[in-house]
């Protein structure tokens, strides 16, 4: 990506957006905005004001957030020790009431208050509401650092989605709201599930055919070995790159979630930094892109 002066970042995108506009009119664009990418205040504010301009566009944003790090400070607060399996938290009863307490009210409202002071209707939801999405509970396998053996490593209310009811969706859109989603989620077991943001969003994209997933996190995109980004890949090199081992740790989740939802229809998936400046119109709305973009082929 070629590096744009911060003080003219939105008249560059503005020079160049007609075409690209003309791209995305009536197109439907999940973006989920990542935990860490939401700490600097001028990056909100820079994210708020491209989500109010997508939607003034002629574009359906469709925001989902995490939250990761404010969960953890919010725990550590309340005094409440977290459990650990292979390396990652456990959710249990005292957990996912915290996870719900900070992802579907402060952060959510933080978001839609964010919008809402840039002029834009928007409207926080999380995956409860209207049963949109019912998630079920989710394990992961992990090595056993003594025995080197993969194991199954239950984590408790970690759900993954199972169903997504898009009607919600359909409704808030044809009224010409901005859903902002929490990855809170309702098992068939009655239970509240915390369901990872990408893999939230991801459901999300697929069952309503987005037109693009933005996966915004801490991250410029997919690094090669050399630390590079790689500006485009296709669902076959993805593959060949994981299993090669480019591309490891918590970017394997991430490509996953790109592929589960090209898979599902959505047209195209970037993974890019959520700290640049306007990274969304910079992908969205210009020539110069702003991360990783995944194809189909």
């Amino acid at each position: 990506m070629t590096e744009l002066p911060n003080v003219h970042v939105r008249a560059e995108v503005l020079s160049q957006a007609l075409p690209h506009m003309q791209r995305y009119d009536q197109e439907i664009v999940v973006i989920k905005y990542g935990g860490h990418a939401m700490g600097d205040a001028s990056a909100a504010e820079d994210f708020a004001e491209d989500i109010v301009l997508l939607e003034q566009s002629g574009v359906k944003p469709i925001v989902v957030h995490g939250g990761g790090p404010q969960i953890g400070r919010m725990l550590e607060r309340l005094g409440i020790q977290s459990e650990f399996r292979g390396g990652l938290r456990v959710t249990d009863e005292a957990t996912v009431e915290v996870v719900e307490m900070v992802l579907a009210g402060s952060i959510n409202k933080q978001i839609v208050g964010w919008i809402s002071a840039e002029g834009g209707r928007a409207i926080g939801l999380c995956g409860k509401d209207g049963n949109m999405v019912r998630a079920k509970r989710a394990t992961k396998t992990v090595m056993d650092p003594e025995s080197r053996e993969m194991q199954t490593v239950d984590l408790g209310l970690v759900g993954e989605p199972e169903h997504v009811e898009r009607g919600v969706l359909d409704a808030v859109l044809k009224a010409e709201l901005i859903p902002v989603l929490a990855p809170v989620a309702y098992g068939a077991d009655g239970k509240t599930y915390n369901v990872n943001a990408d893999t939230f969003s991801g459901a999300i994209a697929g069952a309503l055919r987005a037109k693009r997933l933005l996966l915004l996190t801490d991250v410029p995109g997919v690094l090669d070995k050399d630390k590079n980004l790689i500006p485009e890949l296709t669902v076959e090199d993805c593959r060949r790159l994981i299993a090669d081992g480019t591309i490891t740790g918590g970017m394997i989740p991430k490509i996953e979630t790109c592929i589960y939802a090209i898979d599902q229809g959505v047209e195209a998936v970037v993974i890019l930094d959520g700290k640049v400046n306007h990274a969304v119109l910079l992908e969205l709305f210009t020539d110069y892109g702003a991360g990783t973009l995944i194809r189909r082929s």
